[in-house]
């Protein structure tokens, strides 16, 4: 019980954390013309998001095919930086400027990635996957209206449901990419002793395409250690143990293990819809006082929604069921937002963007 609490309320920080810096970046981001999409009312935005991610996870299956996965590493590090840096300027002040850029910004996400790549410790993957997480979230969240953004999430969450149930293509992915102990997943540790740089990881940790130059929907994974070949693993609560309902009943406890692995995407994508409904503001719902952060009714909505995927997840981890991520985050997160809306005062028809089509 103590290690499930821990797991739980550690995993709900990160989830959090995420979701803050997102509200904290959406008008300094909208404030420096960092929207992306010219529209970001057309649904379309969606689409061609869905194919990018499609697109970067042929690549990397390529990449890891022909042993070429140092090539593989430097994308996902040049991401991370990349990201990092849209982050650190418009939190860190201009004070020492080079031709319009900010070398003080230049210099954190430099350090960011020599980080990375000199000790990918659990806590500075973790750091490195918040910055890179709210950046992110951040950045599409004012590049994708309403519409856009639920379109996004419900493509997502069943492209996630395909690729655990269906496919199951991103076993060999995510595998793969553990290997290169980057900002790809969120580690959360059970135990005061229990070191990233020593673990071999789990063999069969489910990703699915991650907002952050990775995959999308990734997955929350139990077992650092002895890791289940099956290709029936779960992906974004990934049990780690096989999902065959012929497996025997005492198979090992999901909690006899040393951390859990929960991909960025998972974190990332509902934490789009948040950002959407801060920025947008369906109906005009008013901003909440909240110091520093953008918080709407329907926005706070969706963190909460989000949230009670996440702790549904978590139960089903707990209980040794693999399950596809995304389906319940996003369904989450799109149920608490359209709630939120409501308790605004906002039309159902406004509040999910069709209103112009009706």
């Amino acid at each position: 019980m103590k290690r499930a609490a821990v797991a739980a309320v550690a995993t709900l920080s990160l989830f959090v954390l995420v979701q803050l810096g997102s509200l904290a970046l959406v008008q300094p981001f909208m404030d420096a013309g960092y929207q992306t999409v010219e529209d970001p009312s057309d649904p379309t935005n969606s689409l061609l998001y869905l194919g990018a991610i499609l697109v970067a996870t042929v690549v990397m299956l390529a990449a890891m095919r022909f042993g070429v996965d140092r090539l593989l590493q430097g994308l996902i590090l040049f991401a991370a930086v990349f990201l990092s840096f849209y982050v650190f300027t418009v939190v860190i002040p201009p004070v020492v400027t080079v031709a319009g850029l900010n070398l003080l910004a230049v210099g954190a996400a430099l350090a960011l990635g020599g980080g990375l790549v000199a000790y990918p410790e659990w806590y500075v993957i973790d750091a490195a996957g918040v910055v890179m997480g709210a950046g992110a979230a951040g950045l599409f969240g004012i590049s994708f209206g309403l519409l856009p953004a639920i379109v996004l999430l419900v493509v997502l969450a069943v492209y996630d449901a395909i690729s655990v149930y269906g496919t199951e293509h991103m076993l060999t992915l995510a595998s793969g990419v553990m290997d290169l102990r980057l900002p790809v997943v969120l580690v959360v540790p059970l135990t005061l002793s229990y070191s990233f740089l020593e673990d071999s990881g789990p063999e069969t940790l489910e990703n699915d395409g991650d907002g952050e130059g990775n995959d999308d929907g990734d997955a929350t994974d139990p077992d650092a250690d002895e890791a289940d070949d099956d290709p029936d693993t779960s992906d974004a609560s990934d049990a780690e143990g096989s999902s065959d309902p012929d497996d025997p009943p005492d198979a090992e406890d999901p909690l006899d293990r040393d951390a859990f692995f929960i991909g960025l995407g998972d974190a990332v994508i509902p934490t789009i819809l948040v950002a959407s409904a801060a920025f947008f503001r369906p109906g005009g719902a008013p901003l909440l006082d909240v110091p520093g952060l953008a918080v709407t009714l329907p926005a706070l909505g969706a963190m909460v929604g989000t949230l009670a995927g996440l702790l549904v997840l978590l139960w089903m981890v707990l209980k040794g069921r693999a399950h596809a991520g995304l389906p319940l985050l996003n369904g989450g997160a799109i149920a608490g937002y359209v709630l939120g809306a409501v308790l605004a005062g906002v039309a159902l028809v406004e509040a999910v963007g069709i209103a112009p089509y009706v």
